[in-house]
């Protein structure tokens, strides 16, 4: 198996020693670098890619601001020298951080445990027609067709189903990666609809039921690209 990659990172010492490691790796494939996200964010959308290394203070878009931009995320494994930004970045769901400097070891750690990650993934049937979520106390069977869109507040999300609604502490690639995939989309940082719920769209706006969702800027294209293929 191989998986595609990319680094995004405005520091050459960084960007040098980081190229060099997955040069090391037989199962990683670099398939270009950025020295900003904007570029990177413009290259995975006509060529999507599996893993990003993703530095996080850079300009004029930040890591973090490109991760709150991308409907759709691979693997993101973020490499930064300051710790201020590991809570924010696993609530945006990165599978790994590396603090620099970061020996090879725990480089090759991390990216090992990445593999075997992508590995069962593969080897995982399609989604069935129900997922199973943790709520309170409980854990609840849910009917993937009963659900209208999912809310994100924080560290939960708010499932709302025909006739309830449920909460659940996960995040939004956990929930979106037990969901099929041509019929969840995430159109804002804090929003995924069933694209088989939608009653209407006009002005960038959503309508299920009597909820109004909003599509975000970065979102737009994705979701138009499954509305009209």
């Amino acid at each position: 198996m191989r998986l595609s990659c990319i680094i995004v990172e405005d520091e050459a010492p960084a960007y040098d020693k980081l190229k060099e490691f997955i040069s090391r790796i037989p199962f990683l494939e670099m398939t270009g670098g950025f020295e900003n996200a904007m570029d990177a964010l413009h290259f995975i959308k006509d060529k999507p890619v599996d893993v990003i290394f993703l530095d996080i203070q850079m300009n004029p878009l930040s890591g973090i601001q490109m991760l709150e931009s991308m409907p759709v995320k691979p693997y993101i494994i973020i490499t930064s020298a300051y710790s201020d930004y590991a809570l924010k970045g696993y609530e945006l769901s990165v599978f790994d951080y590396l603090l620099k400097p970061y020996s090879f070891e725990r480089f090759l750690a991390s990216v090992n445990k990445l593999c075997d990650d992508a590995r069962k993934k593969m080897t995982n049937p399609e989604p069935a027609g129900h997922i199973f979520v943790k709520s309170e106390y409980k854990i609840e069977n849910l009917c993937v067709d009963d659900i209208l869109y999912i809310q994100g507040m924080q560290a939960y999300l708010r499932i709302f189903l025909s006739g309830r609604k449920v909460m659940t502490k996960q995040s939004f690639k956990n929930i979106l990666a037990q969901l099929p995939q041509n019929r969840f989309i995430q159109v804002h940082k804090s929003w995924i609809v069933n694209t088989e719920k939608i009653d209407s769209i006009e002005r960038n706006r959503i309508k299920i039921g009597s909820q109004l969702i909003p599509v975000g800027d970065m979102y737009k294209d994705a979701f138009h690209k499954i509305i009209h293929p």
